[in-house]
């Protein structure tokens, strides 16, 4: 259970787990709290759009359609894992879902079965929307899969959360099945490798975060992650022999 993110800091831990992100029109103060609590939040809910086209997708995920007012989600996770954020607040993407899922989440322990329709998802769940038709044949790029990992582990690493407070919708809503294409247990075993990396690393005379992170990480973009990992405020503040945590590669 904790405050929301604020949207900038929404934007800094993205960033920070090496994500490109893109800000959406009014996106910081769309939502929709005149409609009901947001918060406190106690996970992160993985959906796909069944729709294609990042451009169209993200529209929707805005504006939402007749009957289903946007926001949609927080934000739009594309084909390229570019992340598009969308709502701030709450959003129109849970619904009502089983009580008892969100006491596990809560809880963090193993998941029961999905069969009720009486919690508020709207208001403790970040809804993330992953570009799919959801058809079990439009594939998931290793880009996406791997920028959907990353915002999963990014808010739990905030928070305080473990792999166990990011769920499905079908893990939530009787009768939903997204996302469709790769399994929930995957996912959290993805994040809970995230949220625990095991290399140390010792900085050597003439390091910098970039140079660490471009030549243990293959990117040297990532040094925000090591930063962030890390709890660095100066980022070039660092001196040789010191042991610094990296993040998975």
């Amino acid at each position: 259970m904790a405050t929301p993110l604020s949207a900038s800091k929404l934007v800094e831990i993205l960033r920070a787990e090496g994500l490109t992100v893109h800000e959406v029109r009014s996106w910081r103060t769309h939502n929709r709290n005149h409609k009901g609590q947001w918060g406190p939040v106690n996970g992160v809910m993985i959906h796909h759009t069944v729709t294609s086209g990042t451009a169209a997708s993200v529209d929707i995920c805005y504006d939402g359609y007749s009957g289903l007012p946007g926001p949609l989600c927080h934000g739009v996770i594309d084909k390229k894992g570019h992340v598009h954020l969308v709502g701030n607040g709450r959003a129109n993407h849970a619904g009502l879902g089983d009580g008892d899922v969100l006491r596990a989440v809560v809880d963090e322990s193993s998941l029961p079965a999905d069969n009720e329709t009486d919690a508020d998802g709207n208001r403790h769940f970040y809804g993330w929307e992953a570009i799919n038709l959801g058809d079990g044949k439009d594939p998931w790029p290793k880009e996406q899969l791997e920028a959907i990992e990353k915002v999963a582990a990014a808010i739990c690493r905030h928070h305080g959360w473990t792999e166990r407070s990011v769920i499905g919708h079908k893990e939530w809503q009787p009768g939903k099945v997204d996302p469709r294409g790769f399994g929930m247990d995957w996912l959290r075993g993805q994040v809970r490798s995230r949220l625990q990396p095991t290399v140390v690393y010792t900085v050597a005379k003439g390091d910098t975060l970039w140079s660490i992170a471009a030549s243990k990480l293959s990117d040297g973009n990532r040094w925000r992650e090591i930063a962030s990992l890390n709890k660095l405020r100066d980022a070039d503040a660092i001196t040789p022999g010191q042991k610094i945590t990296l993040p998975k590669k």
